[in-house]
């Protein structure tokens, strides 16, 4: 029976040898596909946070472009203005203008098209009343053009609820 006893002891040692052996030969194979699949994360992981910064920059440079205006739209209002100045030269004195309306709203264009006889009957109005001294020099001019466009702005306000005009520009001016 010791014999037997030997064989059965030694019988378990040979088939417990040979699990770790398997387990041995496994080893290096689990290290190295945790190895890889660690590089593989790091790599996806430095893939990622480099496209975030390059998205990142690309958005960045796309907000500090200057944005144009949208195109501008005029509205020339015709025929050209033609008031009596007040004067003390001892004659009558006249002022001949052009001008147009500047918009970028296709939508305000066709507002000012649309009220363009109040528009001439407010600035005839306003042309009426001045005087050749006072728009004889750049400044008087410019504040004449203020003038006029905070007319016209008055105006569409009231018809339209919006401003409507961006500016008002003389393109031609004649005093005599």
């Amino acid at each position: 029976m010791a014999a037997a006893a030997d064989k059965n002891s030694r019988s378990p040692a040979p088939k417990s040898a040979a699990p770790a052996a398997k387990a041995g030969g496994k080893l290096p194979l689990i290290i190295s596909a945790v190895a890889v699949l660690a590089a593989a994360a790091a790599g996806g992981g430095w893939y990622w946070t480099s496209r975030q910064a390059a998205e990142a920059e690309q958005a960045a440079a796309e907000a500090s472009k200057p944005k144009l205006p949208a195109p501008a739209q005029y509205l020339a209002l015709e025929p050209p203005f033609v008031v009596n100045l007040h004067g003390a030269n001892g004659g009558p004195q006249y002022l001949q203008v052009e001008i147009q309306l500047m918009t970028r709203d296709s939508g305000a264009l066709a507002h000012l098209e649309r009220h363009a006889p109040a528009i001439r009957a407010c600035l005839l109005m306003l042309l009426a009343q001045q005087d050749a001294h006072g728009i004889a020099d750049r400044a008087g001019k410019e504040r004449l053009q203020a003038q006029a466009l905070a007319e016209v702005r008055k105006l569409m306000r009231a018809e339209t609820g919006t401003p409507a005009a961006e500016d008002l520009l003389f393109t031609s001016f004649v005093t005599q």
